[in-house]
């Protein structure tokens, strides 16, 4: 089967013939046709998970993918061959990932039957972006009337959290340029700030100088720049980062409540997900379908971010 693999970490992700997975008594296989890219993936080909988890080589990359049922082990109850499903599909103990014609789950992993209506391409953007953001906006408790930072909230998972903040009742200040600041207000923002024109915390202090409820922040990976936005969080509030560039016991000194958020995925919420998209309530935005040869090449411009959406690759 043709994937996007790597044979060590730190070499450039190469298309390969490698052998299909055939599934185990618990296991699905599935033909994917499409996956999804997220930060995450080329952080994996650089060895994020180098040290302390077992790995194997050729190590296929992606998480995100959309595509049928084909085959289950006997074991398998919860799906049948023809089943349309969504969700994450990286396994770096045994080299499996999304960027492939054909991925392999545990029954039990998270993976779902795909929102109804939805082409392979539109599902696949939607799994690690969406559960991310739905699960910042659960961990920080927002709540009807608070006033929510979303920082970074022109990337994927920006997106789905100022979605899921304004379906709480919140009002959402959004981080972003000009050139997406509409799409955001369409999504809920009641106010977008350009990071370009000031520093964030001085514009969000000169609207609401009393300060805010809650930040949401994707992309603070500087501890200042984290510390700067804390700034603005009433006593009382939550700040939650996907950047693991939070203090929380300092946080917790001036009686924020901190958190470095590692987003648990499960099989429950992507259907509660699916639910949401089938009742017109959240959207996910594609920002480029390209075939699977130009991974690579996807790869590397996400990392020099800018993304304004999703990347979406068709396999």
């Amino acid at each position: 089967m043709r994937a996007i693999a790597i044979t060590d970490f730190m070499l450039t992700p190469q298309l390969m013939d490698l052998p299909r997975p055939q599934p185990g008594p618990d296991e699905i296989l599935v033909r994917l046709y499409a996956a999804g890219l997220n930060p995450v993936d080329w952080k994996i080909a650089e060895g994020m998970l180098s040290d302390g988890v077992r790995h194997r080589f050729p190590l296929i990359l992606g998480t995100d993918g959309a595509g049928v049922v084909e085959a289950v082990g006997p074991a398998v109850t919860a799906l049948r061959p023809g089943d349309e499903v969504y969700g994450e599909f990286q396994d770096v103990t045994r080299g499996l990932g999304s960027y492939a014609e054909y991925g392999m789950f545990t029954q039990g992993a998270p993976v779902a039957r795909m929102p109804r209506g939805m082409t392979f391409t539109q599902a696949a953007a939607v799994p690690g972006a969406t559960m991310t953001g739905y699960n910042m906006v659960e961990t920080a408790k927002v709540d009807q009337g608070q006033t929510v930072l979303v920082s970074g909230a022109s990337g994927g998972v920006g997106q789905q959290a100022v979605q899921f903040a304004v379906l709480q009742g919140a009002r959402v200040i959004a981080t972003a340029t000009a050139d997406i600041a509409e799409y955001l207000r369409e999504l809920g923002a009641a106010e977008v700030v350009d990071y370009k024109a000031a520093p964030v915390a001085e514009q969000v202090l000169a609207l609401h100088p009393e300060g805010i409820d809650v930040v949401l922040d994707t992309i603070s990976a500087d501890p200042a720049a984290l510390d700067q936005l804390s700034r603005i969080v009433r006593p009382g509030g939550h700040l939650v980062t996907t950047q693991f560039t939070a203090d929380p016991k300092e946080l917790a000194s001036r009686e924020i409540v901190g958190v470095n958020l590692k987003s648990p995925p499960s099989p429950e919420l992507l259907a509660l997900i699916a639910d949401l998209i089938d009742a017109g309530k959240i959207r996910v935005r594609i920002e480029a379908e390209l075939p699977l040869e130009q991974a690579p090449e996807a790869l590397l411009r996400n990392k020099s971010g800018g993304a304004r959406g999703k990347t979406v690759f068709e396999i």
